[in-house]
């Protein structure tokens, strides 16, 4: 490994200089975006014709350290690609987002969570160093301590508005082969609640160690919580990538068994659930929709398409029915707050099913971009569908209802998808203060694109 590292490095060090060159080139009051073949952003937007910077190369897990649990990682790396580099040595990241295109700098910049996340935290509290392409042009390394310190702790949640991770060291799980999953049926929000605030404190549950912990609510008197153990044999293995359907198993079985590679990706096949809204489950089209098509990335190509060109929205207008806003969005709410969360969510927005995944910061000193209280054990909350809107009534009233909620319960939400807060509310939530002073330190002239005006302002 040492010699491909070295190899692996010196490539590594001959692209940063071709990208900061190019960089260089680039006009200096025009605007910069990341020219990057897949996004599994939820802000969609006009086509830009503002200048790529062509980050495409940076896709390599440079170097694996079994030894110490560790790896090198370019920023555009897809999880897919990391998962398949690390898993021959017996290792994963520690936490592993659900879909196989996030890519490795895409989860520290905006976010990841999955269900190691009440062990093992969020994505960048993994991170040892990250190298950084700056909005000044400069390339530098971002460490825990050290001269740029205050960008390692801002860099998550930046969403590219400070720079770009180029390459970042990550600590490493190792693994066993297969994953037993349990899934633990729970008639109310509440005995669901303090059923997460129980497991994530002990690590157990019936005595038995719990490796994963997620939740899929089916409606509010049905609610199950997955609980994962690593083991080393299993009596038998499901198959979730051809015709049966992963999400209908939980309310079909009790027990279950994965093995790692498949447990890792048993969301991507169908999108969570949302394959369905594009026909993907039903039995006939299933059986004749190329199996290397049922994959996150194909589901959401599609899914922009269809906004870009309106022809849902066409389709029922047509039909007499009104629009529908989509509301697609993760947010953490504290556990103990999360059954007022449900409530309201069942009575005011009606999406069905919802994902839950407990998640309790790993580091204790926070992250100032999103400051999530590192003694409080939160549940992201997921969702992803459409609404009706009264006939005339624009998309943003769910949305704001949704955002104004999870505010009063000391929540916070991810940005990938729409927002429609107002700057000052924005700028309370998401610490305007040190947000100001990396914006000046990093990128004094602007080059990039600020937080508010990226996620929320270009809507």
């Amino acid at each position: 490994m040492a010699d491909h590292g070295t190899v692996a490095a010196a490539s590594h060090s001959d692209e940063v200089a071709a990208l900061t060159a190019q960089y260089a080139r680039l006009p200096e009051g025009a605007p910069i975006r990341l020219a990057k073949p897949t996004s599994n952003l939820f802000r969609f937007r006009a086509p830009s014709a503002a200048p790529g910077l062509d980050v495409g190369r940076f896709n390599q897990v440079l170097e694996v350290d079994s030894t110490n649990h560790t790896a090198q990682v370019q920023g555009m790396a897809t999880y897919e690609s990391i998962v398949a580099a690390l898993l021959p040595s017996g290792h994963i990241p520690m936490v592993v987002p659900q879909l196989k295109t996030i890519t490795l700098g895409g989860a520290v910049a905006g976010l990841g969570i999955e269900s190691t996340s009440f062990r093992s935290g969020l994505p960048h509290e993994s991170v040892r160093e990250m190298e950084i392409l700056t909005g000044d042009g400069q390339v530098v390394r971002a460490r825990p301590d050290g001269e740029h310190a205050e960008l390692f702790r801002g860099f998550p949640n930046s969403y590219g508005t400070l720079g770009y991770a180029l390459r970042l060291e990550i600590e490493l799980e190792q693994v066993k082969p297969y994953v037993r999953l349990q899934h633990v049926r729970f008639g109310s929000a509440r005995e669901c609640a303090t059923a997460i605030a129980e497991i994530c404190r002990d690590g157990s549950f019936d005595g038995q160690p719990v490796d994963f912990v997620d939740g899929t609510v089916f409606s509010p008197g049905e609610q199950y919580l997955t609980l994962g153990s690593y083991v080393d044999r299993a009596p038998f293995t499901s198959d979730y990538t051809g015709l049966q359907i992963y999400y209908r198993s939980i309310q079909q079985r009790q027990t279950d068994y994965l093995g790692i590679h498949d447990y890792l990706w048993r969301w991507d096949t169908d999108w969570f659930w949302c394959s369905r809204a594009l026909g993907a489950q039903h039995p006939v089209v299933r059986r004749f929709w190329p199996q290397q098509y049922r994959r996150s990335d194909v589901y959401r190509r599609i899914v922009a398409w269809d906004r870009r060109h309106a022809v849902t929205d066409r389709l029922a207008v047509l039909r007499g029915k009104g629009t529908n806003e989509p509301v697609i969005q993760d947010v953490e709410i504290p556990v103990d707050r999360l059954p007022e969360f449900l409530e309201f969510f069942h009575r005011e927005i009606g999406i069905r099913p919802v994902w839950l995944c407990p998640v309790r910061l790993r580091d204790r000193k926070g992250w100032p971009l999103y400051p999530m209280d590192p003694n409080t054990l939160y549940v992201n909350v997921g969702f992803w569908a459409t609404v009706p809107l009264e006939p005339g009534e624009a998309p943003g009233r769910h949305n704001r209802a949704i955002e104004r909620v999870v505010t009063e319960l000391d929540g916070h939400k991810s940005l990938y998808s729409d927002s429609y807060f107002t700057e000052e509310e924005f700028w309370q939530l998401y610490n305007q203060p040190v947000y100001q002073r990396l914006k000046q330190r990093y990128d004094p002239k602007g080059r990039l694109p600020g937080l508010y005006e990226k996620c929320v302002r270009a809507r």
